[in-house]
């Protein structure tokens, strides 16, 4: 079976997975909501674009009122199907958001740890270890911590920050127009440590503010809401399109540096824009949901197990099924008496199972 086929048959399979975790989801709550009616309010809130327009907003930037133009796109929907007012906006305004950015954040989260774990030639790397997660930490608890204002909030505070400190680690690594891989992990480990420092000094410095900062850094999909999803949506899709493109580069990368320069592939180059783009999407996931750990180590691995080390199969299984391990688990962390943040259930899961492939088996070789 060529790979071609062999994605479109298990990229075919994972997303009827998390259609059904969606709706599985989607009936647990504080309210009893059916199968049925879920799918019927689900099925209502699908939009096309039926317009685009553009408007004019206002963002205050050190004191100044500045226009900001954005687009304005209006949308129709195909379905009007007869749901309970009460079950649809349960379903259309509280709990669909939160699983569509939980699927939106597993899936970057799933396909960035692909992409790491093939660029270090490593099965235990992460999204996070560029020092990405330890940015945003460290962008997001100065906002909540501490006296700043910053113009368009935590959020963006978090994302510039992740950037900010993955370009850290490329600058510190690089050295004569190449960035050795070892270089470029040891950087990170050591700018995550310090980054983590940071952090932690400024919780200290956090009074009354605690318990919001140590609960973003807990990742959390509470309060939710579309227009996080529409913000993440795109740049997520974009950057695995991107990711996808050098999917073969990331093959012939396995075997080596050199190998791959003889091959014909520009490697310095092509380090570079996996790197940026890896980033890029963590930084956007991470900003919208905080610290959420194991998903992009976790489900790249055990696809890679199944589906073997072809990044032009293992990259859209490992981002699909990021998606449904996250709604699944989020999930299970707002079932319970008292929601707890996804970061620790994603933990508590992720860390058990990732030990039981270590000692059942051998961890793949890349």
């Amino acid at each position: 079976m060529n790979a071609r086929v062999r994605t479109v048959s298990w990229s075919a399979a994972l997303a009827v997975c998390l259609v059904a975790v969606t709706l599985a989801s989607a009936t647990v709550g504080p309210v009893a909501i059916d199968v049925l009616t879920v799918a019927k309010a689900t099925l209502n809130a699908v939009a096309v674009p039926a317009g685009i327009a553009a408007s004019v907003r206002t963002a205050t930037v050190a004191g100044a009122t500045l226009p900001v133009p954005v687009p304005d796109v209006t949308y129709a929907y195909p379905f009007a199907f007869r749901v309970p007012t009460a079950s649809e906006t349960i379903v259309r305004q509280v709990r669909l958001p939160r699983i569509a950015l939980a699927a939106v954040v597993g899936f970057a989260l799933a396909a960035a740890g692909t992409v790491m774990q093939g660029f270090f030639r490593n099965p235990m790397a992460d999204p996070s270890i560029v020092g990405v997660s330890s940015g945003a930490a460290v962008g997001a608890v100065a906002t909540i911590a501490l006296p700043l204002a910053v113009p368009f909030g935590l959020q963006t505070a978090a994302f510039v920050g992740a950037l900010a400190a993955a370009f850290g680690v490329y600058v510190i690594a690089s050295e004569g127009g190449r960035t050795p891989v070892a270089t470029l992990l040891l950087a990170g480990v050591a700018v995550q440590t310090l980054l983590g420092a940071v952090v932690s000094y400024m919780l200290l410095q956090s009074g009354e503010s605690l318990r919001q900062a140590v609960y973003w850094l807990m990742g959390n999909l509470r309060n939710s809401t579309w227009a996080e999803v529409e913000v993440t949506l795109p740049l997520a899709l974009l950057a695995f399109l991107a990711l996808s493109a050098y999917a073969r580069d990331m093959n012939v990368l396995l075997l080596g540096e050199v190998d791959a320069q003889t091959l014909g592939i520009e490697v310095e180059r092509t380090k570079r824009l996996l790197l940026a783009v890896a980033s890029v999407i963590t930084a956007a996931a991470v900003a919208v949901a905080g610290v959420i750990g194991f998903v992009g180590l976790i489900v790249p691995h055990a696809m890679r197990l199944l589906v073997g080390p072809d990044h032009r199969i293992l990259l859209p299984t490992s981002a699909l099924a990021g998606a449904s391990f996250l709604v699944a688990t989020d999930t299970l962390a707002r079932a319970g008496p008292a929601e707890v943040p996804v970061g620790i259930v994603t933990a508590a899961l992720g860390a058990p199972f990732f030990l039981y492939l270590l000692r059942s088996r051998e961890v793949h070789a890349l």
